[in-house]
């Protein structure tokens, strides 16, 4: 397994220590073990998105869905019944364990939805950019003008 050091990126810049966090986030985190249940994110639009995991064998009550620190935070865990009859399983193929998956979720990016349609659970997430972060078009000044009808301060004449 690689490792990398981040100190000097924390050394040289001001505010990317989400960014450096995220990358070392990455980077530990194992792959093959967070297999379980199958996901896929999707682009539906410019700013939409949508996380859809399977969850077949969970009910609605038995899901759980949490935004919290830039994260969203899907779980689940089966609710134990008491009173069912013995049952002897064959073949186990449908694993219904309790869950829990993280997705790292970039700024200004919410979830607005969920819903479960034939054993998958779509999330919703819509990105959502302030109007102070937006692009603005910068005016030019002309004859001297700025902005606010100001000019530019005058030499004071000389005599």
């Amino acid at each position: 397994m690689r490792s990398f050091d981040f100190a000097p990126l924390y050394r040289s810049t001001v505010g990317f220590d989400r960014l450096a966090n995220a990358m070392d986030r990455a980077l530990t985190n194992d792959v093959s073990a967070n297999g379980y249940p199958p996901y896929n994110i999707e682009k539906s639009g410019d700013d939409e998105y949508r996380i859809s995991i399977a969850v077949a064998g969970f009910s609605d009550d038995e899901l759980s869905i949490e935004m919290r620190d830039h994260q969203l935070f899907v779980s689940a865990k089966k609710a134990e019944v008491e009173d069912a009859p013995e049952v002897t399983f064959l073949h186990r193929g449908i694993a219904a364990r309790a869950f829990e998956k993280r997705f790292q979720l970039a700024d200004h990016v919410r979830a607005v939805g969920a819903r479960t349609e034939n054993g998958i659970l779509h999330v919703e997430l819509l990105r959502e950019v302030p109007e102070s972060l937006k692009p603005r078009q910068i005016k030019i000044a002309q004859n001297g003008k700025t902005i606010e009808g100001k000019g530019a301060p005058e030499k004071a004449a000389k005599a």
